[in-house]
């Protein structure tokens, strides 16, 4: 018996998500086909000058915008911040400092303050139960 391995393969917006870039600015080749497992291993090893690119200048997606100016998702909706933003963009953003982003940093360093609290708290449990 000869098992036939079959190719796994992934939408575009799969692998632009897992790229951590924006779907509607990579190439159209890009978009328009599918993506293996092994092209996704290759960009991620040695990425073209595009992916540079998109990674170094974006636009990026949100998720990444979020990261880059240290919020989460749901608070750059609540800044008004609902489409890709370029490097340029969100550098602008936090030397401009708008109310909303100094909001935003502190609630998201208050989640991860009690995020930290209650991984210790479960951690301190865990090790009285394992005395017992």
């Amino acid at each position: 018996m000869s098992s036939h391995q079959t190719t796994q393969t992934m939408k575009p917006a799969t692998a632009a998500k897992k790229l951590g870039v924006y779907l509607d600015a990579t190439p159209a080749d890009f978009r328009e086909g599918v993506v293996t497992r092994a092209e996704l291993a290759a960009l991620q090893a040695d990425p073209p000058q595009w992916l540079t690119d998109l990674r170094a200048d974006g636009p990026h997606p949100r998720p990444v915008v979020a990261q880059k100016l240290g919020v989460s998702i749901a608070g750059l909706a609540r800044g008004g911040v609902t489409e890709a933003l370029t490097t340029e963009q969100i550098d602008a953003l936090k030397d401009e400092n708008p109310e909303w982003l100094r909001k935003e940093r502190s609630t998201q360093a208050d989640v991860r303050k009690e995020n930290v609290r209650i991984k210790q708290k479960h951690a301190d449990e865990a090790e009285k139960r394992a005395r017992s």
